[in-house]
């Protein structure tokens, strides 16, 4: 499992065409991705499960707790991105609420767009 960061201070401010606006870059694929959004309410939880595919969880609102194999688990926050190989076990657990973004596809590189954060 590998955290990065997405959050304004990884981006590139832009201001072509009068633009004022940072920019940080997440994902770049030449396969076909699914995208969606994922709504955890109160106490909720993404059970212990093998990811069938990469996987990138982009925490756009809350924090919650993110495990991998280890039964060691790591806070996040919004403008965290994790990120689970594909056959990992992995765990999401909020108690307060959580709102992500998750990215799936057979070719994730993560590394290659945003700053590591941390890897367990």
């Amino acid at each position: 499992m590998e955290i990065f960061t997405f959050n304004k201070d990884s981006g590139k401010r832009i201001s072509q065409y009068n633009s004022d606006f940072i920019m940080a870059r997440i994902i770049q694929t030449n396969m076909s991705a699914q995208i969606g959004c994922m709504h955890l309410d109160k106490n909720g939880i993404v059970g212990f499960h093998k990811a069938v595919v990469p996987q990138l969880l982009l925490i756009v609102n809350g924090e919650a707790y993110v495990r991998g194999e280890k039964d060691e688990y790591c806070r996040v926050k919004s403008g965290d991105a994790v990120f689970w190989e594909k056959d990992e076990w992995h765990e999401t657990k909020t108690d307060t609420g959580l709102t992500a973004i998750v990215i799936e596809s057979e070719e994730l590189s993560p590394s290659l767009f945003m700053p590591l954060k941390c890897s367990l």
